[in-house]
């Protein structure tokens, strides 16, 4: 493994378990310090807004200056918002306020620099001379491991250490990222770019250039778009109100870890199998294979039956889920022209920060109008349809690498 690929995943790690662990944590210190649930809710919903603007817009930034140096910042932006709250604690009392502000402004750091990290794994690949499909398949397995670990070190923390204490362990993964990323070559962030007025017209025409792309000119790259989204918000569904639920109804809540741990340790199992052997199969079977392994897993844990088969559903989905997942991030990789990476990633980010929570508003709003066993079916069943439709659609039949839509040929210059 060379350099700049251990450099490259250790700070997409560690900046992707600084944010598993502040997910987990956060809520729990607004809970401890202010000893109110809404708090907790409040300082959620407004930081998502904030997250999904920044990703929308900040994907120009990405596209205009060196993306190893916006890594950085951002890793620091975010560190240092949270790092912030137990210093204000120091001083005074942290009311939802301080948690409000601070949120937004880490969300500034968040969504910007997932993107400008995904950016640099097309320039690791070639300077390592590594293939992009083995070098997603392992970003996508160190993702899964962090969401393995992050809820135990996150646990951890609020245990050992007393209320926004726990928030310095948190800033300073950030901070631990911002210094790895700096291990990679200089030069591998830097990007050839026309010059872009300042005005807010020309601002918001360099964006729309990514936009268009993306929502009017490349079929294919909607419809990865669209079934990125998808996959996102039934993942989201089952773990995030699905599950609690019914282990809750069941009086099995200890179960709900062990299900949970199941699923991301079967999308590490998924990233790693393709990452080991992607080149024996062409990347349709690949995604074929996945997409119905995922919806025969969603089917079984949406019908909600012994907790072993919901833990065997869990594991399904987790493999084969991340089996797509990797695809479709590979052919992300490959097909985004490169001077539009920033805007079109950034503002597939923003979307993914906003779909994952319509997910569990649906299904929140199934199981109180309708019923539980209602809205575990229909997970299943929206999966099943979304899969149908990608398994037919003309975009996503032919998907080797050396193959582009009009579009994204336009866009590269090739044609």
């Amino acid at each position: 493994m060379t350099r700049s690929v251990l450099a490259y995943l250790t700070s997409y790690g560690l900046s992707f378990l600084g944010n598993a662990v502040a997910a987990v944590v956060l809520p729990l210190v607004v809970l401890q310090t202010t000893g109110s649930a809404l708090d907790a809710g409040i300082v959620a919903a407004a930081t998502a807004l904030p997250a999904f603007v920044a990703g929308l817009f900040m994907g120009s930034v990405v596209d205009r200056f060196d993306r190893r140096v916006v890594s950085v910042l951002t890793d620091l932006v975010s560190g240092a918002a949270v790092a912030a709250l137990p210093v204000v604690a120091i001083f005074t009392d942290l009311g939802v306020g301080w948690f409000v502000l601070f949120g937004v402004l880490g969300s500034f750091g968040d969504v910007p620099g997932l993107t400008a990290r995904e950016s640099l794994l097309l320039p690791v690949a070639r300077r390592s001379g590594w293939s992009v499909d083995r070098l997603v398949g392992l970003r996508e397995g160190t993702a899964a491991i962090t969401m393995i670990v992050g809820p135990a070190v996150a646990a951890g923390l609020v245990t050992v250490l007393e209320g926004t204490h726990a928030l310095w362990v948190t800033a300073g993964l950030s901070l631990v990222a911002a210094l790895v990323t700096l291990l990679l070559p200089r030069d591998i962030g830097t990007i050839e770019t026309e010059p872009v007025g300042r005005s807010p017209r020309a601002v918001v025409a360099h964006l729309a250039e990514g936009w268009s792309l993306l929502f009017r000119r490349s079929p294919f790259l909607l419809s990865v778009t669209l079934l990125s989204l998808f996959l996102a918000s039934c993942l989201t569904a089952v773990q995030g109100i699905l599950l609690p639920v019914h282990f809750t109804a069941t009086g099995d809540e200890g179960r709900l870890g062990l299900v949970l741990s199941s699923l991301a340790a079967g999308m590490l199992v998924g990233s790693g199998v393709y990452a080991v052997a992607s080149a024996w199969l062409p990347r349709r079977a690949w995604l074929v294979v996945g997409l119905l392994g995922s919806a025969a897993g969603l089917l079984l844990i949406g019908s909600l039956p012994s907790v072993w088969l919901v833990l065997a559903g869990a594991a399904m989905v987790g493999t084969f889920g991340g089996m797509v997942s990797t695809v479709l991030g590979v052919l992300m990789t490959e097909r985004i022209p490169e001077h539009l990476r920033g805007r079109v990633t950034g503002t597939q980010n923003a979307l993914l920060t906003v779909a994952p929570a319509l997910g569990i508003l649906g299904v929140g709003v199934t199981i109180d109008r309708v019923s539980l066993e209602a809205a575990g079916w229909g997970i299943g069943a929206v999966w099943g349809v979304v899969v149908l439709v990608a398994l037919v659609a003309p975009p996503l039949r032919d998907l080797r690498s050396d193959v582009r839509d009009e579009a994204e040929a336009d866009a590269v210059g090739v044609r």
